[in-house]
This record gives structure tokens, C-alpha cells and sequence, in this order.
């Protein structure tokens, strides 16, 4: 009996090595930055909770702090437009996979349809938190009532109207390096539009970097899910 291996037998053993479970270099690495992303997040609403959990007493409630909506004046409207901006950011991402779809099947005009679509929604949703932000920051007309006597209205990293600082300090850290992430995701969705409008995505013969933008893009929404799941519902 042979002893000798062939070449092509240890090629057929190793076949995995080239794209292991069939991913290719760009993927693999995209879900490597996921994993380590997701666990930084973790750790941001881990310190939420704790934080919440010290100042149960004097947390404030969402249903109180997020009332405002574009152009109604005085009309409390509790958590209407954050689920607007929840709305938004999943419809980009439904976009997204129609975008991907259309890649796969090679098709240059949906994927510019679908990827300028899904650019939209990720400008929307910023304008969208830009405009809580600073609402959040003048903060409610009545103010809160500080030791000198003095009246202080909204939030900062130093003043805090709606109860404990923690709550301010997070809201703004862990919604704004969620915001960080969807600037980066439309900047992403930006490139890869252009190449697919000048053609350079279809000479190369597939739409790969497409999913690769199309995973990350549903990372950062379903990042929002725990987000307004930890700030907003609970």
C-alpha cells in the first residue's frame, strides 16, 4: 500500500481553509467586528442597568421625559416619535435586504434603487435624533428646581432635569455611539452606492460588498431594538 499523498487529496481536505463555512475573507472579518461590537454594547446597557437599578427611586420614567413631536406644540405625545425613529431605522434595513437581493440576482438599477432608499433612512433617522437631542437638552418648560433656588431646564453632562445625572450622562453616551455607528453605516452605504452608480461593483462580476455593508447595516438596527428596548420601554 502507497503511503503517498497526492496533492489534490490534501487540497480536497483543506478546501474549508480558503472560505470556512463558506464565507468569504471580507465576511468573516465583517462578523469578527460584529462579535467584538456587540459585546461593547453589552457592556454599555450591562452599565445602564446597573445605574438604573442604584436610583430605582428617583429614575425618571420615559413615558415623562419623551413627549415631544415635530410641529405639536404642547400636545403630549409619549414615545410617538422615538417609535417614528424605530419605524424608520427598520425600514432601512428592509430596503437593505432588497438591495442585497437585487445584488445577487445581478441587477444594477434595483440595487441603486434600494441602496439610495436605505441611504435616506439612515439620514432621516439622524435627523430624526438630532432633533430628541436638543429637545432633550432645553428640556421641559417647567425646569427643575436646583438648591439655590434657580431653575434648570434639560439635561448636560453636568445638570440633569429629569432625575439622577447617570441617567443624562448615559442617554447621551450610549445613544450617541449608537448614532456614531449609523453616520459610519450611511457613510459605508454612501461608497458603496457611488461604485454601484459608476458601475465599478458590476465589472467586478458581484455584489459582495453589498452584503458585507448589509450585514453591518443590521447590526447597528438591531443595536437600536436593545437600545430603545433599555431607554425607552423597560
Amino acid at each position: 500500500m502507497s503511503s503517498t499523498i497526492s496533492s489534490a487529496e490534501i487540497q480536497n481536505d483543506w478546501d474549508g481553509g480558503g472560505k470556512p463555512l463558506k464565507a468569504s475573507y471580507g465576511k468573516l472579518m465583517m462578523w469578527f467586528f460584529i462579535v467584538s461590537d456587540a459585546l461593547t454594547f453589552s457592556g454599555f446597557l450591562v452599565a445602564y442597568g446597573f445605574s438604573r437599578f442604584k436610583n430605582i427611586d428617583s429614575w425618571p420614567i420615559a413615558d415623562e421625559v419623551f413627549t415631544h413631536f415635530p410641529f405639536l406644540h404642547g400636545v403630549d405625545a409619549p414615545m410617538y416619535y422615538v417609535a417614528l425613529m424605530t419605524f424608520i431605522l427598520i425600514f432601512s434595513s428592509v430596503t437593505m435586504v432588497l438591495a442585497v437581493e437585487a445584488g445577487e440576482r445581478m441587477d444594477r438599477k434595483g440595487v441603486e434603487k434600494w441602496m439610495l432608499w436605505t441611504l435616506l433612512g439612515g439620514i432621516a433617522f439622524l435627523s430624526c435624533q438630532a432633533w430628541e437631542w436638543s429637545h432633550f437638552i432645553t428640556g421641559t418648560e417647567t425646569g427643575s428646581k436646583l438648591l439655590d433656588g434657580s431653575i434648570f431646564y434639560g439635561a448636560n453632562l453636568t445638570m440633569n432635569e429629569y432625575g439622577p445625572q447617570n441617567f443624562a450622562a448615559l442617554f447621551f453616551f450610549i445613544t450617541g455611539f449608537h448614532g456614531f455607528h449609523v453616520f459610519s453605516g450611511v457613510m459605508l452605504n454612501f461608497m458603496v452606492f457611488f461604485q454601484a452608480v459608476t458601475g465599478k461593483l458590476e465589472r467586478t462580476g458581484h455584489y459582495e460588498m453589498i452584503e458585507k455593508v448589509g450585514l453591518y447595516w443590521h447590526f447597528v438596527d438591531l443595536v437600536w431594538v436593545f437600545v430603545f428596548t433599555f431607554f425607552y420601554l423597560v
